[in-house]
C-alpha cells in the first residue's frame, strides 16, 4: 500500500527536451494544460528541466508530482528509490530517435570492440548499447562506457578523445550531420523497447485522480496538434526544442507516437509489454541498478494489471491503463 498523500489542488509536472516530450511544451504555452486543469478545478505547473536524469531525480525527491521519462528510468530511479510510481501515459517509442554513432566512415557495430562509448550511464541509451552488443555478439566487458549529460552530447562528440556516443534527438541529428561519422546502431532495431511515458506518484494520483485525468486529457489534445495539417504547431515544437522545422519533422518520423489512446491503453495490457519490462528489469539487475538489497531481478514488484513481475509485496512500479482508457471511451 502506498503511503498516504492528501487531496490537493496544485501539482507540478517536470519534462525535458526530447522529440517525444515536445507536445508538453505546446500544451503549456498554448493553454491546453491550463484548460484541462481548470476543468478539474486544479492547477498544474509545467517545469522544463534541462538535464533529463535530473528531472527524474527531482521527481523522486518529491519536488514534482509527475515527470516525463522512460519505462526503464522510472524503474531504476523512483521505483528503486522507494517511490511508488504509476505509469499513466504511454507517449511513444523511439523508432530511430536514439542511435550509436562512431567517428569514421563505414564503421559497423563490431568496431565498438575496444572503444569507450560516451552516454548517459544507466539510461535507455545504456540499455540500447547492451542490446546492440548482444545483437553483435559482443560482451559488455569488451567496451568501456563514459558518463555524460544529454546537454553535452554534441560538444562531447566533437572533442578529439571521443570515438563513439549513444545519443538521442535533437542532438543526435546534429551529430549525424558531422563529416566522417557512421551510425552503427539505431533504435529501429529494437522497436517498442525504448518507451517514453509520463509517470506520477502513486499516492498523489490515488488521492487526486483529477490530476491524472487533466494530464491525459492535455497530452492527447497536444498530440493531436502535432498530427494536425497546420504546420504552426510543429514549428512551435521545433523552435522550443532548439531546431528548425525540417529537422524536427525528421525526428517525428523516427518517433512512433501513440495517437490513439485506445491503442496506448491496450499496449499496457499486451503480452509484449510484459516481455519488454522483463528485458528491462533483467538489464537493470545485471547492471546493479536495483540497489544493494536486490538479490535478484524480482526485488522490485512491477504491476501490469492482472500480472505482477517480481515481488508482489514490494510493488513500486504500476502500469495503469485506466486513465488513457477514459480518453478512448470519451469519459473525461
Amino acid at each position: 500500500m502506498a503511503p498516504a498523500a492528501a487531496q490537493r489542488n496544485s501539482f507540478k509536472l517536470a519534462w525535458s527536451i526530447y522529440t517525444g516530450f515536445m507536445p508538453w511544451a505546446y500544451a503549456g504555452q498554448h493553454g491546453i494544460l491550463k484548460k484541462w486543469a481548470d476543468k478539474y478545478r486544479i492547477k498544474i505547473e509545467l517545469v522544463q528541466v534541462n538535464d533529463y536524469i535530473e528531472s527524474i531525480n527531482q521527481y523522486t525527491s518529491g519536488q514534482f508530482d509527475a515527470v516525463a521519462a522512460t519505462t526503464m528510468d522510472a524503474l531504476t530511479i523512483p521505483a528503486v528509490g522507494g517511490v511508488d510510481t504509476t505509469v499513466l501515459i504511454v507517449g511513444d517509442y523511439s523508432n530511430g530517435n536514439d542511435a550509436i554513432v562512431m567517428k569514421g566512415k563505414n564503421k559497423s557495430l563490431k568496431d565498438l570492440k575496444g572503444t569507450t562509448v560516451n552516454l548517459v550511464q544507466y539510461s535507455v541509451s545504456h540499455y540500447m548499447l547492451d542490446r546492440a552488443l548482444s545483437i553483435a555478439g559482443l560482451k559488455p566487458s569488451e567496451i568501456k562506457t563514459q558518463n555524460i549529460a544529454d546537454a553535452d552530447f554534441l560538444a562531447a562528440f566533437q572533442t578529439p578523445d571521443v570515438e563513439a556516443i549513444a545519443a538521442w534527438n535533437p542532438a543526435l541529428a546534429q551529430i549525424e550531420e558531422l563529416p566522417d561519422v557512421s551510425v552503427v546502431f539505431q533504435s529501429t532495431q529494437i522497436p517498442g523497447e525504448l518507451l517514453d511515458i509520463v509517470v506520477a506518484n502513486t499516492a498523489v494520483l490515488r488521492d487526486n485522480p483529477d490530476f491524472g485525468k487533466a494530464l491525459v486529457g492535455s497530452w492527447f489534445e497536444a498530440l493531436a496538434a502535432l498530427r494536425s495539417e497546420n504546420p504552426a504547431s510543429r514549428k512551435f515544437m521545433a523552435e522550443a526544442s532548439g531546431t528548425n522545422l525540417a529537422n524536427f519533422e525528421a525526428q517525428v518520423k523516427m518517433t512512433h507516437f501513440y495517437h490513439d489512446p485506445g491503442e496506448a491503453a491496450a499496449l499496457l495490457r499486451a503480452p509484449e509489454m510484459e516481455l519488454n519490462m522483463d528485458r528491462v528489469r533483467t538489464f537493470c539487475f545485471e547492471q546493479k541498478l536495483m540497489g544493494a538489497n536486490a538479490k535478484s531481478k524480482d526485488y522490485i514488484g512491477i504491476s501490469l494489471g492482472k500480472t505482477i513481475l517480481g515481488d508482489p509485496a514490494n510493488i513500486k512500479l504500476r502500469l495503469d491503463d485506466s486513465y488513457m482508457q477514459l480518453v478512448a471511451d470519451g469519459k473525461l
